[in-house]
This record gives structure tokens, sequence and C-alpha cells, in this order.
């Protein structure tokens, strides 16, 4: 799952998404609700072991449904993800809880 920490208050968690890829990956974003599912909007960031991730800021008390965007042209569910969701596609979405 996403790495959690939340504020003092607890009214946001950060969230630390990291996805370990093979090497044809070339970019990574990540889509969801939280950023009405704009590829353009989070971008991850290439780590020197290979993977890819992304820390940012989400209200707490709520779930959210999200996917990796691979390549511009790949969707792919986290493997590590608080459960998953159908979607109006026929496939699932990922879900974090937070």
């Amino acid at each position: 799952m996403p790495r959690k920490a939340y504020s003092k208050t607890g009214r946001y968690c950060r969230l630390t998404f990291k996805l370990p890829v093979d090497e044809s990956v070339e970019t990574v974003a990540l889509c969801g609700e939280f950023n009405d599912w704009n590829p353009t909007v989070h971008r991850m960031t290439h780590r020197k072991d290979g993977s890819f991730s992304l820390t940012l800021s989400l209200p707490s008390g709520q779930q959210y449904r999200y996917r990796y965007l691979l390549n511009g042209d790949r969707w792919e569910n986290d493997p590590a993800a608080d459960g998953y969701v159908s979607n109006p596609y026929g496939g699932d979405d990922s879900l974090v809880d937070v």
C-alpha cells in the first residue's frame, strides 16, 4: 500500500506511491479521483532503483480510486493497494483508504 503519514491534526494524509516496473517503462503518471484522472498532473519520478514514486497530500477520511498510466498507453493497478473496485470499463481500479 502507499506509505501514509498523517498530519498532526489528522485532516490530511501524505501518501507516497511507489511502483516497481521493468526496463521498458519510461514514464508513469498517477491518475485518480484526486486529479480527475488527468495524466499530466502527477507525473512520477524515476528513481535510481528503477521504480517510480510520487508523494502527495490528500484530505483524510476518504477512499480514492487510482491507477498508473505507463508510457501513456497502458493502465496498471497498484499491486500494494488497500483494495480494488470495479470500474465502468470492465476492469478494476486501485483503492487507497486515508
